[in-house]
C-alpha cells in the first residue's frame, strides 16, 4: 500500500478540496478553543499569590481571567462543535460518495474476487463511515498539542527541569502509537474469517436463502459455523489487546512517577511560593489530561487515519492505474472485427486456466454463436469482451488495436449483454429497463420500444401500475417478479 504520510496528507487535501471554508474555520476554532482552557492554571497561580500576599489587584486579574477562560473555553467549544458537526455531516456524504465512486469506476471486477484486495476492501467499507471522525481528530489532537505546548511553558516559568515531564509521557506516546498498528494488523490478517461470519450471519437471516436454509434444516450448523469463524477472527484482536493494554498501563506508570517527583521537587527542593506549587499542581493534572487526550487521539490517528487514508491512497491509485494506458480510440463500426490471439485466463486467486490460448476471430457484422458444456468457459469469454478482466495471457484484439488499451467506458457504450448472473435492480419497471441506455432512462418511448424487442410486454402488463411498479418485495408496493420475468426485464 503507499507511503502513510503521503497518503494521510492526500486525505487532507480531498476534505479540503470538498469543503475549503468549513474546514479553515473547524481547525481555526480548534486552536482558539484550547488557549482559555490552558491558562487555568496560570490564573490560580495569581489567585494562590494574591490572596496569601494580600495583593488585591492580583485577586482580580485572576478571577477575571478564570472567568474568560471558562467563559471562552465554553463559547469557543460550542461555536466549534457546531461548525465542526456541520463539517463532519458534509464531508461524510462527500467521502462516501468518492469511495462508492471510486470501486464503481475501476475498469474491471477483479478487485471483488482477489482475497487480499477484497480483506482490504473489507476493513475500507467499514472504515468509509468513520472517515469524517479523522478530521476532527487531526483538530482534536492540534488543539491538545496547544495546550500541552502552553502547559510546559508555565511549567518551565516555575523551573527548566520541569520540561522533562514531557520525557516521561514518551513511553505513553509510543505505546498508543504502537498499540493500533499491531490491532489493525491483526484485524486485517482475520479479516477473511471475519468476512465468512458476516456471510455466515446474511445466510441466517436474510429472505433470500430462507427456503434452502429451512428445508435442508441447516440452521443450527450455520449459527455454529458463524460462531467459530467470529471466534478465529476475534480471539487473536482479543489477545493482542490485552497485551497492549498492560504495555499502555506500564507506560503511565512511568509517567506517574513523574508527576509525584516534580511535585516533591518544587515543593521541598526549589523551596517555591505556593502560588507555585499550585500552578505545578494544576498544570502538572492538567498535563497528564492534555498528554492522555492527545496521545488517545494519536491513537485514533495511527490505528484508523493512518491505516484508512491508505487503503483510500491505494484504492485511488487502483482505480487510476486503468486508465494510464487507456489511448487508443474506440472504433465507431468495426470493419474488420475481434480476434482472441492465444489468449489464457485464470480468475483471480487460482491459478487454473479457465481459458488455455484461445485463439478465435469473430467477424465483423458476423453473428456468432458459442456453444460448449458447462464450465467451457462461454461466459467467461463475454466478460474478457466486456473488459471485466484482463487475460491472464495473451491480447484481444479490436480492428487490430489491443482492446487494453482501449478506453472501458467508451466500449462498453458499444456494447449491450444480458449476463447470466445478472443483478437485480430494485427500481421502478421503467427504470430497471431504462438502465440499459442509461441517457434514456426517462424515455419512456424508448423504454417501451425495449420492452416489446425483448418480449417482456406481458411481464409489464401483468405489473400493477406498469412501468412505474416498484420492483423488489422490500420496499413500499414493492411486486416480486420471477427469475424469468426478471431476465426480460
Amino acid at each position: 500500500m503507499p507511503p502513510p504520510w503521503s497518503s494521510m496528507w492526500r486525505l487532507c487535501k480531498l476534505g479540503f478540496r470538498y469543503e475549503p471554508r468549513l474546514m479553515s474555520v473547524a481547525f481555526g476554532l480548534s486552536l482558539l478553543a484550547a488557549l482559555p482552557d490552558a491558562l487555568l492554571a496560570l490564573w490560580l497561580k495569581f489567585l494562590g499569590d494574591g490572596v496569601l500576599g494580600g495583593n488585591t489587584t492580583l485577586i482580580y486579574v485572576s478571577l477575571i481571567g478564570l472567568a474568560a477562560s471558562a467563559c471562552g473555553t465554553w463559547f469557543l467549544r460550542t461555536i466549534s462543535d457546531r461548525v465542526q458537526r456541520r463539517f463532519r455531516d458534509r464531508v461524510t456524504i462527500a467521502l462516501e460518495s468518492h469511495v462508492a465512486r471510486l470501486q464503481a469506476s475501476v475498469e474491471t471486477i477483479a478487485h471483488h474476487e482477489r482475497p487480499d484486495y477484497l480483506d482490504r476492501l473489507s476493513v475500507l467499507r467499514d472504515q468509509v463511515f468513520v472517515l469524517d471522525h479523522m478530521y476532527m481528530s487531526v483538530f482534536s489532537t492540534v488543539g491538545w498539542i496547544v495546550r500541552l505546548s502552553v502547559t510546559v511553558g508555565l511549567l518551565m516559568s516555575i523551573h527548566p527541569a520541569l520540561a522533562l515531564l514531557v520525557l516521561f509521557a514518551v513511553p505513553t506516546v509510543l505505546t498508543s502509537s504502537w498499540r493500533p498498528a499491531v490491532e489493525r494488523k491483526i484485524e486485517e490478517s482475520g479479516a477473511a474469517a471475519a468476512r465468512l461470519a458476516r456471510h455466515l450471519f446474511v445466510l441466517s437471516t436474510t429472505a433470500a436463502p430462507g427456503k434452502e436454509v429451512r428445508v435442508t434444516g441447516i440452521a443450527d450448523r450455520l449459527v455454529r459455523q458463524r460462531r467459530q469463524a467470529w471466534e478465529r477472527w476475534y480471539k487473536p484482536i482479543a489477545n493482542a489487546r490485552w497485551t497492549s493494554a498492560w504495555w499502555h498501563t506500564l507506560a503511565w506508570a512511568v509517567f506517574s512517577a513523574g508527576y509525584v517527583g516534580a511535585i516533591v521537587f518544587v515543593s521541598s527542593g526549589l523551596s517555591a511560593s505556593p502560588g507555585d506549587v499550585l500552578l505545578v499542581l494544576a498544570a502538572g493534572s492538567r498535563l497528564s489530561a492534555y498528554i492522555g487526550a492527545t496521545v488517545g487521539e494519536i491513537g485514533f490517528l495511527r490505528g484508523f487515519w493512518m491505516d484508512g487514508s491508505r487503503r483510500l491512497a491505494w484504492l485511488e491509485d487502483y482505480a487510476a492505474s486503468f486508465k494510464v494506458n487507456a489511448d487508443a480510440k474506440v472504433p465507431a463500426l468495426l470493419s474488420n472485427g475481434i480476434k482472441l490471439d492465444q489468449v489464457s485466463f485464470a480468475y483471480p486467486g487460482t491459478t487454473d486456466l479457465v481459458l488455455k490460448e484461445v485463439t478465435l476471430t469473430l467477424p465483423a457484422g458476423a453473428v456468432v454463436a458459442i456453444v460448449g458444456e458447462n464450465g467451457a468457459g462461454k461466459s467467461t469469454l463475454v466478460k474478457l469482451l466486456s473488459k471485466f478482466y484482463q487475460p491472464t495471457s495473451g491480447k484481444i484484439l479490436v480492428d487490430g488495436v489491443d482492446l487494453a488499451r482501449m478506453p472501458a467506458e467508451e466500449w462498453r457504450a458499444r456494447l449491450s449483454g444480458a449476463y447470466q448472473d445478472f443483478y437485480r435492480f430494485e427500481l421502478h419497471a421503467g427504470q430497471a429497463v431504462g438502465l440499459g441506455d442509461l441517457p434514456r432512462v426517462d424515455d419512456e418511448p424508448a423504454v417501451v420500444t425495449a420492452v416489446g424487442r425483448a418480449g417482456a410486454d406481458d411481464v409489464v402488463e401483468q405489473l400493477t401500475s406498469g412501468l412505474q411498479t416498484q420492483l423488489g418485495p422490500n420496499w413500499p408496493h414493492g411486486v416480486e417478479v420471477s427469475f424469468g420475468q426478471w431476465q426480460k426485464l
